[in-house]
């Protein structure tokens, strides 16, 4: 991981996730690409004949704070050790960050933006949803890969190789609930070649698969979770839960790294 782009915004978590893409580019000895996206969607209003406008006066406003706290942002890493790196978009911000992250190694946003599991979805890269107030310490000592052998886990594992390579502890999860995809085993074999030694442990489904995967993470005081973004049909999410969609609104979860 060589190239991280962050989300900045002028939301109260802002500074607390460029801080964290900082570590993440000390730790890995990465790029830094800080975007600040102003949507021009969002001043967009429809008329009663069924047009629309742009409402330029709160277009400009807004372009003018954010134009004001990209030079901030950019004031303030200039004093940093830091490559980096300030851009700008006004598209809306899942394809201002999917096409950004084109040629990114990973995505940073914060897990209550209610972005990043649509992101996972489009992004050409891996999608860490940090949790808010929380800081987020490296090297990351103790994770868990949540694994049910399927395309998505197995993105997201080799995604996360870089920051499982310093931690103390590794867990490679599977909650027995179906049959299929790659065997772990392989999963194992491939972490150990990359210099990770992770423990596999399987857990009898307790309740929802999300509450049993909770149990596992909370058990091992994991810092990281590593998962596949929407296994199963997004759809059947959206209307009946899942995994993924209980990790991104679980306030108590840690950072998570989606990858679809």
């Amino acid at each position: 991981m060589r190239s991280i782009l962050v989300n900045a915004d002028r939301k109260a978590d802002s500074e607390a996730r460029i801080d964290a893409a900082l570590e993440l580019a000390r730790h890995l000895d990465a790029h830094v690409t800080v975007l600040v996206d102003t949507p021009v969607s969002r001043y967009i209003a429809m008329d009663p004949m069924g047009g629309s406008y742009v409402i330029s006066e709160a277009l400009d406003k807004a372009r003018g704070e954010d134009d004001a706290a990209a030079e901030a942002i950019e004031a303030r890493l200039t004093r940093g050790d830091i490559a980096f790196e300030v851009i700008r978009s006004e598209q809306d911000p899942v394809p201002a960050l999917a096409g950004a992250a084109r040629l990114s190694d990973l995505v940073v946003v914060s897990r209550s933006s209610g972005i990043a599991g649509q992101l996972a979805m489009v992004a050409r890269a891996p999608v860490l949803a940090l949790p808010e107030g929380r800081k987020l310490s490296l090297p990351i000592r103790r994770a868990v890969i949540a694994w049910d052998g399927g395309e998505q886990a197995a993105s997201a594992l080799k995604a996360a190789i870089p920051l499982l390579q310093s931690c103390q502890v590794v867990k490679l999860v599977t909650v027995i609930e179906k049959s299929g995809g790659f065997p772990a085993t392989d999963a194992l074999r491939y972490l150990s070649r990359n210099g990770v030694h992770a423990e596999y442990e399987e857990y009898e489904r307790r309740g929802s698969t999300e509450e049993t995967l909770a149990l596992a993470v909370n058990q091992t005081h994991a810092e990281l979770l590593v998962m596949g973004a929407y296994g199963k049909s997004r759809l059947r999410e959206f209307l009946f839960g899942g995994v993924t969609a209980h990790f991104l609104s679980d306030a108590s979860a840690p950072a998570v790294l989606f990858s679809h």
